[in-house]
């Protein structure tokens, strides 16, 4: 039995979960795939022959604490409040061909595939589905570490395809069903700074709204526009108002791309045109790029892709850009050229599953 998951890109949304704001974000056919095999004792031995790593997990509940950065540990204490109790131990290996530390999601999807695993060879109590699985992911990877993320990667790496998440409480989902074509994914080689990153710019961005709700207790970020922006800016110090601008204007660019994804045939140019918008967000407000991000993106766009953007929460990591299918080549070596590690061609993949 062999579990597996798919990375993620975010189309739409960087910066917006955990201001529980939606995302639009797609599974990839990049994968991360759990094995096991009894050893009769009490322990996972877990192998990741791609890193050149070997764990060692004692799978009695007493012996598990949530610990930051100890993902496959912290899942196993997460799994065992929904009644997932391992009996004996395996030989487990971890293997995938989803960049690390990239802005892809490596991380969310192996939690998301050993969550899995461990629901499929042990049980649980619940009902186990799609959103369930991703559900306990986010507590394992975000809620229990205490980590500055939010549930889209989780939730799209278990669901797969392209989906729309409401990433409030509700963890409501939509899957759109359309078929992207022409994705690229561009490596820039450089790690990104999640934990950085993210968490200074979420700080930001929350003081930001807390301003404003202080201020305006019926303010809602949900349906603000920028005529709010303009009118409210002066409550917030200067400092401030780059996350409140980006808070609502990626917002708004979300739920018109939502819309453009929605329509029976897609229109490249005008969502090309989204992506950028986004992208001028991420990199002229939040500043998230670094040179080599901005070459790639100035790359792909001289080379005739419709439209691109960075990908993750910055300082590095990825970008994604959709080119004309005749194009794609030259946009993927223009990409490389670049001064880009890797670039090339993706499609949409299911969610999580079983082998």
């Amino acid at each position: 039995m062999i579990s597996k998951a798919p990375g993620r890109i975010c189309l739409f949304g960087d910066h917006q979960d955990y201001l529980e704001l939606p995302i639009i974000a797609c599974a990839i056919n990049r994968y991360i795939t759990i094995k096991g095999t009894p050893n009769n004792t009490d322990t996972f031995v877990i192998k990741m022959p791609d890193l050149g790593e070997e764990e060692r997990i004692r799978f009695r509940e007493s012996d598990l604490i949530p610990t930051k950065g100890a993902h496959l540990k912290t899942a196993l204490y997460v799994v065992q409040q929904y009644g997932c109790i391992p009996t004996q131990g395996y030989d487990i290996t971890i293997q995938g061909d989803i960049p690390i530390n990239a802005g892809l999601s490596s991380s969310s999807a192996m939690v998301v595939a050993w969550i899995q695993w461990l629901f499929t060879t042990f049980g649980c109590d619940p009902i186990i589905t799609p959103e369930f699985i991703g559900q306990v992911a986010y507590e394992a990877e975000v809620v229990a570490q205490k980590a500055p993320g939010g549930k889209m990667d989780q939730y799209t790496s278990a669901i797969g395809d392209t989906i729309y998440l409401e990433t409030d409480a509700s963890s409501n989902y939509r899957k759109i069903a359309c078929s992207l074509k022409g994705l690229i994914v561009g490596e820039s080689g450089i790690a990104k700074n999640t934990v950085g990153v993210l968490g200074d710019i979420k700080g930001k961005s929350l003081e930001a709204i807390a301003f404003i709700e202080k201020a305006t207790p019926s303010f809602d970020l949900a349906t603000a526009t920028l005529d709010d922006y303009y009118a409210y800016k002066a409550i917030l110090p200067d400092e401030l108002h780059p996350f409140f601008y980006a808070a609502i204007q990626n917002h708004l660019i979300t739920q018109e791309a939502f819309f453009a994804l929605s329509e029976t045939e897609i229109d490249y140019k005008h969502l090309g045109a989204l992506l950028n918008a986004h992208h001028d967000v991420l990199k002229n407000t939040l500043q998230i790029t670094v040179p080599v991000i901005d070459a790639m993106i100035t790359a792909a766009l001289e080379a005739g892709a419709y439209g691109a953007k960075i990908v993750g929460s910055g300082g590095g990591g990825c970008i994604c850009a959709i080119a004309p299918l005749e194009k794609q080549q030259d946009v993927i070596n223009a990409i490389q050229n670049s001064g880009a590690k890797n670039a090339y061609t993706i499609q949409l993949s299911q969610g999580a599953h079983i082998l």
